[in-house]
Parts: C-alpha cells; sequence; structure tokens
C-alpha cells in the first residue's frame, strides 16, 4: 500500500514512516498543508492519508475539506493533539474516516491503516485469495495449497498490488507508483527483474502472471 503522512513533527513522522515502512507499506512524508495539497493534486495515486489537524499554512481540515470537494474518496485517518468532541465530529463532517488523538499506540495506529486499506478496496477479510494462492495481508505471508511461499519484501509488495487487482492488466509505471517512495529509483528493467523472481516461485499450479506486451502484467488462474 501506499501512504501519504501529513504530519509538522518530524519525530513523529519519522516513528511512523518507520513502523508503516516495517509493515511493507510505501510512505511518503509532507509537513504543511499546502505540500500535501500540491501531494494530493498530483497523479499519484495513495490508498491513504493520515492527516494531522494541526499542520502549517493550511490547516488539516481546509486540505480533508479540498479533498472531498473534489469528489476524491481516498480514505483519511485524522491524528491530532486536540481530543475534544467538537473537533472530533467536525473532522468526521468533513469526510474523515477514522480519528486518533495523541498519544497513541502505533500497534492500534497499524491496525486502524489495514482497517481503512481494506475497507477503501472494497475488501472486508485481511486474506486474499487466488485459486490456491493466498496473501495474508497482516501478516505478510503468502501460501499456496497451504504451504508458505518464500518471498522478499519487495516480492509481498508486487504479489499484493497483482492480487488486488488480479484479472486486471497493471502497467509497469503502476507498479513503480504503487511499490516505491519519492525519491526512490526503480526502473522498469528493475520490475522486470522482480516479475520473474516471482513467476518462478508462484506459477506451480493453476497461477500465472500474464505479460501484455508493451502495456503489463495480469494475475490469471489457469482453467483447470
Amino acid at each position: 500500500m501506499r501512504i501519504l503522512i501529513a504530519e509538522d513533527d518530524h519525530v513523529l513522522a519519522d516513528g511512523l514512516m518507520r513502523s508503516l515502512r516495517a509493515a511493507g507499506a510505501a510512505v511518503d512524508h509532507v509537513s504543511t498543508g499546502s505540500e500535501a495539497e500540491a501531494a494530493l493534486l498530483t497523479s499519484q495515486e495513495f490508498d491513504l492519508l493520515i492527516l494531522d489537524l494541526g499542520l502549517p499554512r493550511l490547516h488539516g481540515l481546509d486540505v480533508l475539506k479540498n479533498l472531498r470537494a473534489r469528489g476524491s474518496n481516498l480514505p483519511v485517518l485524522i491524528l491530532t493533539a486536540a481530543d475534544s468532541v467538537e473537533e472530533r465530529v467536525k473532522g468526521l463532517d468533513y469526510g474523515a474516516d477514522d480519528y486518533m488523538a495523541k498519544p497513541f499506540s502505533l500497534q492500534e495506529l497499524e491496525a486502524r491503516v489495514r482497517a481503512l486499506v481494506r475497507r477503501g478496496m472494497g475488501a472486508a477479510s485481511t486474506v486474499i485469495r487466488h485459486g490456491p494462492l493466498s496473501y495474508d495481508q497482516t501478516g505478510r505471508v503468502a501460501t499456496i495449497d497451504g504451504k508458505m511461499i518464500d518471498l522478499s519484501a519487495r516480492e509481498l509488495g508486487l504479489l499484493e498490488v497483482l492480487l488486488q487487482r488480479s484479472g486486471r492488466l497493471v502497467s509497469k509505471d503502476q507498479l513503480v507508483e504503487r511499490l516505491c517512495e519519492w525519491g526512490e529509483e526503480v526502473s522498469n528493467n528493475a520490475i522486470e527483474v522482480y516479475i520473474h523472481r516471482l513467476r518462478k516461485k508462484i506459477e506451480k499450479g493453476p497461477i500465472r502472471i500474464a505479460t501484455v506486451r508493451g502495456l503489463g502484467y495480469c494475475l490469471e488462474k489457469i482453467p483447470g
């Protein structure tokens, strides 16, 4: 998953980024409301916005209002030091999906992040299944016929994107966007290498990663 954190407390932001990256997410960070607004206006596709309300230059609520005014359904988790009922009601009425008051437990935040991303993708379960292939998004474990597959962090991320869009074409550019953070250089050739490695590990049953030359990849089930 790709997450944008808008938080002006750099110590807190660093802790959040470390925690979420360890959980397998690609995480980008901005420290002002205007930077958050600019990031959300790009073509970059995020799975979740973690938004501090007390941002400089543009208040978090204004970032949220503008986001919803553009018709975006991006899940938003608000963070704030103000834990008044009035603040919570205002944030939720403006379109936030969830709310956490500082200080908070990183473990709880990670669980809320997973729940919001699942909801945003229309999935109720933490496990994605594709024929005999299963992927547990919480434990980040992939299995085929109940047997665990040994995958690197990058391979797991790639598999997750393909599973979330199984049966649909995913371009190399889309894979780079989903897997890589700002400033991280990953070429199309590198994506081909990751796909090749993933194929060797999962194409043992009625599953294949089809290549549509010049367009991208699609996770398919081979008819039995």
